[in-house]
């Protein structure tokens, strides 16, 4: 006779109805939310959270229709401010000036050659 072993306690593998992935990945992707928050608040994974938004998006896409709990992305709006002192500077002026958080200040020059402005943009990802 052989022998059986029997394992018990909670599943290993969770399950989530469409209802709850919905949910989630509409509060993880709200306006002024945090993925991170909605993770930790579920106990889900960041890459799981991603993937279900993808998914839905894909699902979307096909239907034509986007599920509306599924706020879009959105872009910053570019401002160009003249400045008459800036205007005197000339040549000296940066061509853009990105403000980062922390009051930190990115300036590029038109002077700048493109390889480095790829790089310091990239950097900024």
């Amino acid at each position: 006779m052989g022998q059986v072993t029997v394992f018990s306690g909670p599943e290993r593998r969770r399950r989530w109805t469409d209802e709850e992935r919905l949910q989630i990945v509409a509060e993880a992707f709200a306006p002024g939310a945090r993925v991170a928050d909605a993770c930790r608040r579920h106990d889900v994974s960041t890459g799981l959270i991603y993937t279900w938004r993808r998914k839905l998006r894909e699902a979307g896409e096909r239907a034509t229709s986007v599920p509306e709990a599924i706020p879009t992305p959105l872009f910053a709006e570019a401002v160009l401010a003249e400045d008459a002192a800036a205007a005197a500077c000339g040549a000296e002026s940066p061509a853009i000036i990105i403000d980062l958080p922390r009051g930190k200040r990115l300036s590029i020059y038109p002077a700048a050659p493109p390889a480095l402005v790829a790089v310091a943009l990239k950097a900024l990802r």
